[in-house]
């Protein structure tokens, strides 16, 4: 069952998978609520599904509310961003595998898999693993370069931006020479604006859009490591950082999320909660607590929304 919009990029691969497959194909349409979704599940007996995390974090709540189980989901799959470490230990307990993927409509649309290694899948911390966005699929390259576009080394720490290529991947933008020339190499890469890692087994992390790091007195924070340490706290429902200007650092992050239907949840405390983990330096300036979040056509929380709303904002220096 893709949870998915069909003129998304998803519509260009699930429709045909399922009958090469001999699967059916279960369609949800706008009902993407989480009281619909999972009747739908359960009516219809479906093993596996895809979605967006936001998705899958609504979903969850639902199940812990009603204190409801899905009884023939057995994997999901997860797109658009990283799921939360806590988010894919809750459907584990329940039975239900965690897989992500990476891909983007450039890439036809997938490049890897969450698919592990014997190895990785029977070690008691496969959760290191699931967090990841997978391995290469048969037929597509990746790497990571500098600035210089110079190639990092695939230890899992260097970061930089990931690039691609194979038979399914974009070779350059209709009509569009400009475009093309910023986001292909003269030796055909295509350069994805995406902040990744790749260690040494060949596993993807994705540890920022370029365009949603923050930089922040020289030193690069990732929104996405925010976002999911947030998440981590059983009274978030939902949490986006966003970069804020700053007089004396350039940026610094806000943290805005949305809270659990009974939660007392304050700013001190949630700071306190994140600063466990998190170095000071990139800690949140500030926490906006909100009602609701603006969401894509796909389900992802819409930072483009949040930028224009919190465009004004200014932290207390």
């Amino acid at each position: 069952m893709p949870i998915v919009p069909m003129f998304h990029v998803n519509a260009w691969g699930l429709p045909y998978v399922a009958p090469l497959l001999g699967s059916k194909l279960v369609l949800c349409g706008p009902a993407h609520d989480a009281a619909s979704l999972y009747e739908l599940i359960e009516g219809e007996s479906v093993t596996t599904a895809g979605a967006v995390p936001t998705i899958w974090l609504r979903l969850l709540a639902y199940l812990e509310e009603q204190h409801k189980e899905l009884t023939s989901l057995r994997a999901l799959r997860v797109g658009g961003s990283a799921a939360p470490e806590s988010m894919i230990e809750a459907y584990e307990r329940r039975g239900i595998e965690v897989i992500h993927g990476w891909g983007m409509t450039e890439t036809s649309p997938v490049c890897t898999s969450g698919s592990l290694k014997p190895e990785h899948r029977d070690s008691p911390d496969r959760i290191r693993y699931q967090v990841k966005a997978g391995r290469a699929l048969f037929g597509v390259d990746m790497k990571i370069v500098d600035g210089d576009g110079q190639r990092l080394p695939d230890d899992g720490v260097a970061q930089g931006e990931l690039l691609v290529r194979g038979p399914w991947v974009a070779s350059a933008y209709y009509a569009d020479p400009d475009a093309t020339a910023a986001s292909f190499t003269a030796d055909g890469w295509f350069r994805t604006g995406d902040i990744c890692s790749l260690d040494g087994d060949g596993y993807l992390t994705i540890h920022d859009r370029a365009k949603d790091l923050i930089k922040s007195g020289g030193e690069w924070i990732s929104s996405i490591a925010l976002e999911n340490l947030a998440i981590g706290n059983p009274e978030v429902a939902e949490a986006a950082a966003i970069a804020i200007p700053h007089p004396r650092w350039s940026e610094r992050p806000l943290l805005i999320v949305r809270k659990n239907p009974a939660s007392t949840l304050d700013r001190e405390q949630l700071l306190a909660y994140l600063a466990t983990t998190l170095p000071r330096w990139s800690l949140p300036d500030d926490v906006v607590f909100i009602e609701e979040m603006p969401y894509t056509a796909t389900g992802k929380i819409s930072k483009k929304t949040l930028r224009e709303r919190f465009r004004d904002f200014r932290f207390a220096v």
